[in-house]
């Protein structure tokens, strides 16, 4: 049984814990300690997989390139409010 379960949630330590994970900042052995706390506890999963999904979000959101038009009118804008240098 997890050492979560009972107390309605991970204290701030657990969670850091697992982000360490999801980072590959662990040794062999917190990799194995933190895969079994992720089997046996629901609450630490829900918020795992809740990581995976934004760190997921993020890194897709980071390949994306804004539209040339979006681009151009971002410029133009920054154009017509700074003075121009001699």
């Amino acid at each position: 049984m997890s050492d979560c379960q009972g107390l309605g949630d991970c204290d701030d330590t657990r969670m850091q814990r697992i982000y360490e994970y999801l980072d590959g900042a662990l040794t062999r052995e917190d990799i194995t300690e933190i895969k079994n706390h992720l089997d046996d506890c629901p609450e630490c999963t829900e918020q795992y997989d809740l990581e995976c999904v934004i760190r997921n979000m993020v890194k897709r959101s980071c390949k994306e390139s804004a539209p040339d038009n979006l681009k151009n009118a971002i410029l133009d804008r920054i154009h017509a409010i700074r003075p121009v240098e001699a």
